[in-house]
C-alpha cells in the first residue's frame, strides 16, 4: 500500500554554530508536550509526530491556510558531515531537505561552505537557520516560540541589526549562487531560499522551523514521499557498531519499504556484496525514557519507513557507512547486481591510473568527495575508505613518473598514522588531511600552484625565450664588434645571452646586452623598445634596418614548451615558436 511518509530532514552546519543545540531543543518542545505522539528516538534520528506540529504551530498554519498532511518529520541526529554524506541511496540522498544552521553573530565559515556545496551538488532543497539571534545587542526573550511574535516586540534599533545580520547571510548566499530573503519575504520558494531568525536557546523561531520544514516538504516533495510500506526495504547505512553481546551491528535509516526479523538482506563491501539474515531489530524507546540505560533498547519485528533501525545479524563486518543496504529474496535477486554496478561506479578508480590518491571515511564522503574533484578538473586516480596505509604511499610514487603534481594522497576525515607519514616524507609523497572536504581541495590546489610557480621558476623561465624583433629604421649606433642598434620587441620576449636567427633560420649573433629606456636589463617584452649588442653581427650586412629576427630555439627545449608549458604561452607564442622551429628545419610531433 502506498502512503506518503514523513520527509527525512537533515540538519547541517558549522562545528558549534547550534545545530545540535537546535534539534535537542526541538525534541524538548515536543517532549514537554506529553501526548499521545509524543517525540519518538531512533538510531541515528528523531521522529516529531504530525500532532506536536500541528499542536505547536496551530496559530502560524492558521494564518497560513494551510492543511499538514505528511505523518510528521524525520530529524537526523549524526553530528559532522556525516549526517549528509552518508545518507546516501542510487543517485543522489535519502535527505529530503535539509536545514543549514548559520551563527547569526559568526556568519558563514567553512563548514557552512562545505554543506551548501554539498547540498548544491546532490540538488537537496534547504532552507537557513540564523541561530543565535538572541545575543544580539538588546535583544529581549519574550514568551513565546514564534520568531515573528517576538520580533514585533523588539526595539527599531534590534529589528535593524537582525535585518543588517540577516542580508548578510543574503550576500553571502548570492556569492555562492542562491538568490534568498527572510522566509516571510520569499514569494516562491522554489527560486529562493527561506531564512528563519532563530534561538535554540530560547526556543524562539521553532515554531517556524517546524511548519516551514512541514509545509515546503508537503507542498514540492509529495511525490518523493510516496512510498509502499510493503515493498523491500532499502536503508541508507550511518555507522557500523560494535555493541558487547552484539557483536557488529548497522545502524540504519530505511527510507523505504519495510524491514523484518528474519528478511535476507545485502550490502556492499571493498570485497564484494556480503548477503546475511536479520536477527534482531532493536529501536530506542522514546525519548523521554532514554535516560535509564538499562533499558535502552526495545526489540521489535518489523519496522517500516522512514526510520531509524539498529540491526543485528551475522557477518556484519566490512559493511561500509554511507552505503546502501536493501532485502532481497535470494542470492539471485537482480538487486544484488545493482548494488554491485552502484559500487563499480564509485570505486571504478581503483583501477590506477595518474590521478590523485583520495582516502575518505565512508563511502557517502568518498563520493562526495569524487564529485567535487571532478567538478574542480583534479583528476582522480585511486580510491580507498579507511585510513591512508603504506600501500597508499607506494602507489602513489608510481604516479609521479607520469605526473608529479598527482603524485598526492588526499585524506578526508580520517586519520595518518606517525609512521605512516613518516614513509610519505621519506618518499616526498605529500598527504594532505582536513575534515572539510572544499579546504582539502582548497590546500591541495595552492601546492599545485607553488609547485607550478616553482617549477616556473627553476625550468620554464630557464628556456631559451620565444621572441620577435624588428630592426627600427635609424637606431644603429655601432656597425660591429658588437653591432648595437634598436629595435622592436614584436611577440614573446628576448634575454641576454640568446642567439638570433634571420628569416633563413641562421644564426647572426648573440644577445650581450639590452636597454630599455637606457637602462641595462636581462630582458625585453614584447612592445618594448630596446638597445640590443649583438657580438658577431655587423650591421648593414647581417642586420638592416625593417628587418625582422627571432630568437633560436632548440628542437629539445622547444618539444619541452609544447609538450609540458603550452598552457603558458599565448596562441601568438606558439605560432612563433612553431615558425621558428620550421626556418631552422628541427620537426617536432605536435
Amino acid at each position: 500500500m502506498e502512503i506518503v511518509r514523513q520527509p527525512i530532514v537533515v540538519v547541517m552546519g558549522h562545528v558549534d554554530h547550534g545545530k545540535t543545540s537546535l534539534l535537542d531543543s526541538i525534541r524538548n518542545t515536543s517532549v514537554q508536550k506529553r501526548e499521545k505522539g509524543a517525540i519518538t528516538q531512533h538510531i541515528g534520528a528523531s521522529e516529531v509526530p504530525i500532532d506536536i506540529i500541528n499542536s505547536i504551530g496551530k496559530s502560524l498554519l492558521e494564518k497560513m491556510k494551510f492543511n499538514l498532511k505528511i505523518p510528521g518529520l524525520l530529524f537526523i541526529d549524526t553530528p559532522g558531515h556525516e549526517a549528509f554524506t552518508n545518507l546516501r541511496k542510487r543517485g543522489g540522498s535519502i535527505a529530503d531537505i535539509a536545514i543549514l544552521v548559520v551563527d547569526a553573530m559568526q556568519g558563514f565559515q567553512p563548514q557552512t561552505i562545505e554543506a551548501i556545496n554539498i547540498l548544491k551538488e546532490y540538488k537537496t532543497p534547504f532552507i537557513v537557520a540564523m541561530n543565535k539571534v538572541d545575543l544580539i545587542y538588546g535583544w529581549k526573550k519574550k514568551n513565546t516560540k514564534s520568531i515573528m511574535e517576538s520580533i514585533s516586540q523588539q526595539t527599531p534599533q534590534v529589528q535593524e541589526d537582525l535585518d543588517n545580520k540577516i542580508y548578510n547571510l543574503v550576500g553571502k548566499l548570492g556569492e555562492l549562487g542562491f538568490n534568498s530573503d527572510r522566509y516571510d519575504r520569499v514569494l516562491d520558494f522554489t527560486k529562493e531560499i527561506g531564512i528563519i531568525p532563530v534561538s535554540a536557546h530560547t526556543s524562539e523561531g521553532l515554531i517556524e522551523i517546524l511548519i516551514m520544514i512541514s509545509a515546503l516538504a508537503q507542498k514540492y516533495l509529495e511525490n518523493n514521499l510516496k512510498t509502499d510500506q510493503e515493498s523491500k526495504g532499502k536503508s541508507s547505512i550511518l555507522e557500523v557498531k560494535e555493541v558487547q553481546g552484539l557483536g557488529t551491528t548497522l545502524d540504519c535509516i530505511l527510507y523505504n519499504g519495510k524491514l523484518n526479523v528474519g528478511d535476507k538482506i545485502a550490502f556492499a563491501t571493498l570485497d564484494g556484496v556480503n548477503i546475511t539474515t536479520i536477527r534482531a531489530l532493536l529501536k530506542p524507546k522514546p525519548l523521554d525514557e532514554m535516560r535509564d540505560p538499562k533499558d535502552k533498547f526495545a526489540n521489535i519485528q518489523s519496522v517500516r519507513a522512514a526510520s531509524g533501525v539498529k540491526i543485528v545479524a551475522p557477518n556484519l563486518e566490512g559493511a561500509l557507512p554511507g552505503s546502501e543496504l536493501i532485502t532481497i529474496e535470494n542470492e539471485n535477486d537482480e538487486e544484488i547486481n545493482s548494488l554491485k554496478n552502484e559500487m563499480n561506479s564509485i570505486l571504478k578508480f581503483t583501477s590506477g591510473g595518474d590521478g590523485l590518491t583520495v582516502r575518505a571515511d565512508t563511502l557517502g564522503s568518498l563520493e562526495a568527495g569524487i564529485r567535487l574533484l571532478q567538478n574542480e578538473g583534479i583528476r582522480v586516480g585511486r580510491v580507498n575508505i579507511g585510513n591512508v596505509t603504506k600501500k597508499d604511499v607506494v602507489e602513489t610514487c608510481a604516479v609521479r613518473e607520469s605526473n608529479p603534481l598527482n603524485a598526492v594522497i588526499l585524506a578526508f576525515n580520517v586519520k595518518v598514522q606517525k609512521d605512516v607519514e613518516q614513509f610519505a616524507k621519506e618518499n616526498k609523497i605529500p598527504i594532505f588531511n582536513d575534515n572539510v572536504i572544499y579546504l582539502l581541495i582548497e590546500k591541495y590546489t595552492k601546492w599545485k600552484e607553488e609547485m607550478l610557480q616553482e617549477e616556473k621558476k627553476n625550468v620554464f623561465d630557464k628556456l631559451q625565450p620565444i621572441g620577435k624583433i624588428k630592426v627600427v629604421p635609424n637606431c644603429c649606433f655601432r656597425m660591429n664588434k658588437p653591432a648595437i642598434f634598436g629595435v622592436k620587441v614584436e611577440t614573446g620576449k628576448i634575454k641576454k645571452e640568446t642567439d638570433l636567427i634571420n628569416e633563413r633560420g641562421e644564426i647572426i649573433g648573440k644577445i650581450k646586452g639590452i636597454q630599455v629606456d637606457k637602462t641595462s636589463k636581462d630582458e625585453a617584452v614584447a612592445g618594448n623598445e630596446a638597445a640590443l649588442s649583438v657580438d658577431e653581427a655587423t650591421f648593414g650586412k647581417d642586420v638592416v634596418a625593417g628587418i625582422t629576427l627571432y630568437t633560436y630555439v632548440h628542437k629539445r627545449e622547444g618539444e619541452l614548451y609544447l609538450d609540458k608549458y603550452a598552457s603558458q604561452l599565448k596562441e601568438d607564442e606558439i605560432q612563433l615558436l612553431l615558425h621558428i622551429l620550421r626556418i631552422t628545419k628541427q620537426k617536432v610531433i605536435r
